[in-house]
Parts: C-alpha cells; structure tokens; sequence
C-alpha cells in the first residue's frame, strides 16, 4: 500500500540554528577571521546618539558581504535569499524572527553614511591585514593589470564628443550631478592655480576628445576593450602581492589606458601609507612600460619588470633608430649621412625630446630617398632612457621571466571575478558607485583566500569552500 505523509501536529520545537549551519560553510570562516568591531566604531561619529534607532550598520555590511561572496547581484534578490537561507540569517545574527531590512535601506546608506565614512575601503584595508597577519603577503612583488566592467549605462543614451553641461532633455541625476561638479571643482583650481589632484571626486572630462559621452554616467568611458561591442565601462585596477595573490589595493577609473596606468601610482602610494608596503618589483604588461613609468618607479627603488613596446624597426623601409648613434656628451644624434640631429630642451608630455636635422642638411644629402619622405628627419629619446635601457637588461634574467609568469596572477583574479562572482557589469552608477562595487568584490576575493589558507590545518580541520 502506497504511503502516505501526514503533516506534523508539533506545536514547539526544540531548534538551534548554528547546528542547521555545516561545519564547512564558508561563512563560517568569514566570520571567524574578520571582527566587525573596528567596522562599527569607524561608523559612530556618522550616527545620532539621539532619536530613533537606526537599522545595524554592521547587518547591512554582513549582507552586502554575502551578496559578493555569493555572486548575488541585485540587492532586492539578496534581501530574499538572506530571508530564506538559515546559514545566511546566522551570518547575519538574524535568528530565526530577524526581520530582513528592506533593499532601498542599502541605497540611503550608501549615498549617505557609508560613503562619508569610506567605510568600505576601511574594510577592504581590515581585511588586507588580516592576511598580512596571517603570512599570506610577502611585499616583495607586486603585479598589476586592470579589467573592463560594463557600466550601467545604455549605450544609445549619449551625445559625441565631451560633456560641459546638462541638456535640456537629460536629467539630473547623482552621477550627472557629481560629474558637472567635478568639472567646475577642476576649472576653479586651474584658475586658481593649484588643482589637487589626490582629491577624491570623480575626474572631468578626459584630456582629448572622446568619442561619446554617456548621459546617464558621464564618467564611464566609452570603449570597445575586451569587448564584443563598444559600450560604456569603468576598469578595476588591481594591485596583487605574487606571493598567494592577495589583492593589496584596488582602484576605479574609466575604461582608458591612460587612467588605469596613472591609478597604478595611486595605488603604490597608497600601499606604502596604509600598510608600510614597498615591493621590490613591479611585474605589468607593455602598456605600463612607458619612460616617466619607469622612471617615477626607479626613483622609488621598485625593479619594473616591464616589457617595453618595441618601435624600432617600424620605420616603413627607411633608416631605424639603430642606424643612428647617439653622442652623449654632445647631446646629439648622428645620422649615417654624417650630420647632427639636435634637440632645442623641449621635453613633451610623455617624457621623449625630439632630436631634429636640418632642412638645409636634408634637402642636400643623398641619403634622403632612405631616411625620410618629410623635409627633415626627426628621432625622438625618452628622457628616461637610462632606466629604459636597464629594463631591456633585465628582459632575459631569470628573476624577470618568474615576474612574467607570476603576472598572470591578475588575470586570474580577473576570471575568477568575472566568472565566479557573477561580475560583468555594474549596478551602481558614477565613479564613487564604481569605486564601492570594486572595494567590495576584492573584499570578497581575499577573505575567500584567507579562509581557505587558515583552513587547510591539522587533519580534521575545517575545510571552507572557495
């Protein structure tokens, strides 16, 4: 006979919720390597000691968490699953009767006492030295790289070229607001005299013309890097200690090269003031390997091990560089023809100083057919060009080839960030959104790291998955 359930007339029941949570869960870990105490008092001086009580700013940062760790990316689904998953309730210190906060609770913080608080980089910070603690960072090589995120931007909500002002049409939201301000910030400086730029506001409009501009998040650049399609995107910038991959800091830009290799001299000096960490060497692709790069990390004592971009034999058929030699003491090139190419003390932008012949010289000289097809040759040296040539030393040494290999360290973090942790693309909007999306995904990557290096134990330890 077939049988049948019969629903249970138990009117009590003895529960307990930690014995509901597996020994191995990886909350379990989290919580027993990060104390929330220092979150807490970091947020006081952001709270009224009168009036009525507010939500627990440490439940909030318990379930963003969970979210990261997880992959959850809306925040609305995020409030449902921490209402259904006991091991998530018990995170949390919910209980069994715990009511779960609303999701519109998360954008009032955040836009509020959260961001003022900086909050989620002190907890980034909190947890980065919770792993030096723990021997997983070594400090002596770093690597870094950055990767594309799709901004929550429409791609056909934009105008061309650079945004000064808000059209008529558009409205003015926070990341429109924050970018116009930022504008007038830098125009008040520069007529000042003095622009800072260690200040925390999102940058104006880039230095050269961009393509388009996005309406609803100015600030996202408009790029098709690593991408199938051209969209609007902001890069995480990474900056990992080789040793067992620990994300040491991390910073937003616009999806532009020239912005995620000045967030490299950003992070290395934020590295050296939060935690008294200068590597001995850099491990970064080509992209990174211009002159004042080279030179700003030298003068710092950090070994680039950078490959440099190669231009010398793209010279279309007519005489390389390398048929030219240089007169250091003269401060002079010497053409295979026999005559000078010499520099006024300009020094352009990127650091190299143009070296030019004469027309005269030029106009007459027999070689001209394979020199050049302008009326005179130019050449250009990197100001730089000491270190450049150190690095092209250190190319073929065997500590240079292990930075190479260490170097895709990044990327994998990058994969796993991407493909693990759900994160394509941004739900907040605005460089400050970017900035606190990006804080909290690396968070998430480190604690997993560091509850899986303190769980691998005696025999019988626990064993957290990751």
């Amino acid at each position: 006979m077939m049988g049948r359930q019969e629903e249970p007339g138990q009117l009590f029941y003895a529960f307990r919720l930690e014995s509901h949570v597996p020994h191995d869960h990886l909350l379990r870990g989290v919580d027993a390597v990060f104390d929330f105490a220092a979150t807490r008092k970091s947020l006081e001086p952001h709270y009224s000691a009168t009036g009525r009580p507010s939500i627990d700013p440490e439940l909030m940062i318990r379930m963003l968490l969970i979210g990261y760790l997880f992959g959850i990316r809306s925040e609305r689904r995020l409030c449902e699953e921490v209402h259904l998953n006991l091991a998530f309730r018990w995170f949390c210190r919910l209980g069994l009767e715990g009511s779960v906060p609303d999701h519109s609770t998360f954008s009032k913080n955040r836009h509020g006492r959260f961001r003022k608080s900086d909050v989620f980089r002190r907890v980034f910070e909190d947890v980065v030295r919770a792993c030096m603690t723990a021997g997983l960072v070594s400090g002596e090589g770093f690597a870094i790289d950055a990767s594309v995120i799709e901004a929550d931007a429409s791609r056909n909500h934009r105008i061309e070229g650079k945004l000064t002002a808000l059209p008529d049409d558009a409205k003015a939201m926070r990341p429109v607001r924050e970018y116009l301000g930022a504008l007038d910030k830098a125009a008040a400086a520069e007529t000042a005299g003095s622009a800072d730029e260690s200040d925390d506001a999102p940058p104006g409009n880039p230095p050269s013309e961009p393509k388009f501009t996005s309406l609803t998040d100015p600030a996202a650049a408009w790029t098709n890097k690593g991408q199938m399609k051209a969209v609007f995107a902001y890069g995480t910038n990474y900056l990992i200690d080789t040793k067992e991959a620990v994300i040491i800091d991390v910073e937003a830009t616009p999806a532009r090269w020239s912005a995620e290799v000045a967030a490299t001299k950003t992070m290395l000096t934020r590295t050296q003031e939060s935690f008294g960490l200068t590597p001995q060497t850099l491990a970064a692709d080509t992209a990174y390997g211009s002159g004042l790069m080279l030179g700003w990390l030298m003068g710092r004592g950090i070994e680039p091990h950078i490959p440099l971009i190669d231009r010398e034999h793209q010279t279309k058929g007519t005489f390389t560089r390398a048929d030219f030699s240089f007169d250091a003491a003269a401060n002079v090139f010497i053409c295979p023809g026999g005559k000078q190419l010499t520099n006024n003390g300009l020094v352009r932008a990127d650091g190299t100083m143009p070296y030019r012949a004469s027309t005269k010289d030029c106009r007459g000289c027999m070689l001209k057919a394979h020199c050049t097809t302008g009326s005179k040759r130019i050449l250009t040296r990197n100001l730089y060009e000491g270190e450049r040539e150190h690095v092209r030393r250190l190319k073929e040494t065997p500590a240079f080839k292990r930075s190479a290999r260490l170097r895709k360290k990044v990327e994998m973090c990058f994969a796993h960030l991407k493909r693990n942790l759900n994160f394509r693309r941004l739900r907040l909007r605005g460089l400050t959104g970017a900035r606190d999306e990006f804080l909290l995904a690396a968070t998430a990557q480190n604690l997993r790291k560091l509850v899986r290096f303190l769980s691998c134990g005696p025999p019988g330890a626990a064993s957290y998955p990751v």
